[in-house]
């Protein structure tokens, strides 16, 4: 083989290598854009303050492209914003009312018209409470032509998430929290980094939760039962692991899809 036909030779297979590369890059990036399994999700988030929703729902929220719509949150965000339904929100809660059912499920339709991160889906969490608020919920999704996959509840022992809650320690400069009985620090009391002294958050006392704790068991008892009939809801065991609660959410979200 003369050098011109070697020459030839090689780039008509760099030009080959190039072309499969770049057929590569493109099944990667489509790999990577759509990271989701191409599906739609919708499902609900329902535990006790401190079972793990606030570690699950980011996750759930990542893994699946959808949005993570925490009532609390939005509403907080929506009276920042003064929208219009903040103005009337912030009117009702200054009087010391509670917010209507009608404001609550119009931010929610709010988010899922107006966010994009909302087009494949949403986890929501903090909502609905009651069964009245469940009922509206649905006839909002039913308006837009969507229903509910899932309603999961992460399930955890009244005295388990209150030896957890209560043993919370915080420093607060830095938002490092240890637990004085499965996290403690190496001197009681004290960070271990800076040697400063740590806090415990005052709703993290046992009275408090208890309160907490009876107030959610009434409300969602019911908002449970509703689902349950409807036949969308699902357990966890939320005493286990984080990344354990992950494997068992994961699956619920994928199974039948």
């Amino acid at each position: 083989m003369g050098a011109s036909e070697e020459l030839e030779y090689l780039k008509s297979l760099v030009a080959q290598l190039n072309d499969k590369i770049s057929a590569l890059e493109e099944r990667a990036k489509g790999a990577v854009t759509r990271k989701t399994p191409a599906q739609q999700l919708r499902t609900i988030l329902i535990g006790p303050p401190g079972a793990g929703k606030g570690t699950q729902a980011p996750r759930i929220r990542d893994e699946f492209c959808v949005c993570h719509l925490a009532t609390g949150d939005m509403l907080r965000d929506q009276v920042n914003k003064k929208t219009p339904l903040g103005v009337e929100a912030k009117k009702i809660m200054d009087a010391g009312g509670l917010v209507s059912d009608e404001i609550m499920v119009g931010m929610i339709r709010d988010q899922l018209e107006h966010n994009k991160e909302c087009k494949n889906g949403f986890v929501l969490d903090g909502f609905p409470r009651t069964v009245v608020q469940a009922e509206k919920l649905d006839s909002m999704l039913a308006a837009r032509k969507e229903k509910l996959d899932s309603v999961v509840e992460l399930l955890i022992d009244d005295q388990l998430l209150i030896s957890r809650i209560t043993g919370r320690l915080i420093h607060p400069a830095s938002g490092r929290t240890y637990h004085k009985e499965f996290h403690p620090p190496k001197k009681p009391m004290v960070d271990d980094v800076t040697g400063e002294p740590l806090i415990q958050r005052s709703d993290d006392n046992v009275e408090t939760l208890r309160k907490r704790l009876a107030s959610f068991h009434s409300q969602t008892g019911p908002v449970v039962d509703y689902y349950k009939t409807k036949g969308l809801w699902r357990p966890i065991d939320a005493a286990q692991s984080p990344s354990v609660v992950w494997d068992n959410l994961r699956k619920v979200f994928t199974e039948g899809k």
